[in-house]
């Protein structure tokens, strides 16, 4: 663990650090940063903020290693100075505090001082110095991205990201960024979930810049994204490090080594049969005859016959289900079998509005489903392996 360098303005004394900040203005922070404080850590360090006020501002930085968040507000600085202070009993604590001024000090032994109204806590932190250095935001060679965009993008994609451990390279989504649009990917081996944006304009960009993000850091991304009404965000990395800063917070995570999979190779070429069916139709079936599929595998049959599309499920521990669904379909029959709960993800991603396009070659082949929609510069995709039934 390397000890953060301190510079003298913030090399503080014991006993110095002396603010005064707005509980509203102070919980709106600790509520951005204590997602990334580690909950379950053998380094007692990394469940504290380290807190550093300078010159009106006080500056609150949480990290677990893999990925930090650093974050700030106003605050009168009586004493310039930094500290660490337990997160999650922290942002408990000023959570149940009234709307008002908070005061906090930094007394002898790294405990801090905290009184807001009649409330008077003192409570225990731990040295500065032992606060890990965090990467600092490049000063040259950064992308401004469209935040709607990329959130979007996360939301369209992030339940496709693979949760086994071994297969590390899956455990992100690949960002694929060009001059003129955007796109992301993920994979974990049984589906693919594929989107992309053009008409967007990247400046400093040439050829095609592919990043492989942390889900981890997706979640958060998506977090930091969702409390901002910023129109974009700053996204740069260097051999370690990729960071986004989205207004003034700035959020960094350790990169995923490795090689994602040639994901173009299993896009489908010749699915020439399909049908169309309202969102809502499909997922109400979907979730009536999944209650029927086979509790390991989720698997459900899809039959495709004249005009009509047949969902079935059956298990011996609780019995069969059909549902019909009445809809034009004019190609030769068709019967495949598919997670259920894969399906569920991509209609729950397009919001169960409107129409989704099924694609089909035949029984073996990956199926394609995508919205049925006029939206011309998004386009997005969902890659399922089917099951044999």
């Amino acid at each position: 663990m390397s000890t953060a360098t301190v510079t003298p303005d913030i090399a503080a004394p014991t006993g110095n650090l002396e603010i005064t900040v707005s509980r509203a203005e102070l919980l709106r922070e600790l509520t951005a940063a204590q997602s990334v404080v580690e909950r379950k850590t053998t380094i007692p360090i990394l469940s504290n903020f380290l807190f550093e006020a300078n010159e009106g501002t006080l500056t609150i930085t949480a990290t677990d290693l893999d990925q930090s968040l650093k974050t700030s507000c106003a605050a009168k600085v009586k004493k310039a100075g930094a500290c660490t202070i337990p997160a999650r009993k922290l942002y408990d604590y000023i959570k149940l505090l009234p709307e008002g001024e908070i005061s906090l000090k930094l007394m002898d032994n790294h405990w801090v001082q905290i009184r807001a109204g009649r409330s008077n806590t003192k409570m225990v932190g731990m040295a500065r110095a032992n606060f890990p250095q965090v990467p600092e935001f490049p000063a040259t060679g950064g992308f401004k991205i469209n935040a709607a965009s990329l959130r979007n993008m996360i939301a369209k994609t992030i339940f496709a990201i693979s949760n086994e451990e071994s297969r590390y390279t899956l455990n992100g989504a690949l960002l694929v960024l060009k001059a003129e649009s955007m796109a992301m990917v993920a994979t974990d081996g049984h589906r693919l979930a594929h989107i992309e944006k053009t008409g967007e304009t990247l400046e400093g960009i040439s050829g095609e810049k592919k990043t492989l993000i942390p889900r981890k850091a997706l979640g958060e991304l998506a977090s930091l994204l969702a409390s901002s009404d910023a129109e974009t965000l700053e996204f740069a990395d260097d051999e370690q490090t990729l960071f986004f800063r989205v207004q003034g917070r700035v959020l960094t995570s350790r990169k995923l080594t490795g090689q994602f999979p040639n994901y173009e190779a299993v896009l489908p070429r010749d699915n020439n049969k399909f049908v169309i069916v309202r969102s809502e139709d499909l997922m109400s079936s979907l979730q009536r005859v999944a209650q029927f599929a086979d509790e390991r595998s989720g698997a459900i049959k899809i039959r495709l016959e004249q005009n009509e599309l047949k969902l079935s499920a059956q298990s011996t521990d609780s019995g069969e289900s059909e549902d019909i669904i009445e809809t034009p379909y004019n190609y030769d029959p068709l019967v495949v079998g598919f997670n259920s709960a894969y399906l569920i993800d991509f209609l729950k991603a397009t919001g169960e509005t409107g129409e989704v396009r099924l694609e089909f070659k035949d029984a073996q082949s990956a199926g394609q489903m995508r919205p049925e929609d006029a939206n011309e510069d998004v386009k997005y995709r969902y890659i399922l392996m089917p099951m044999r039934i």
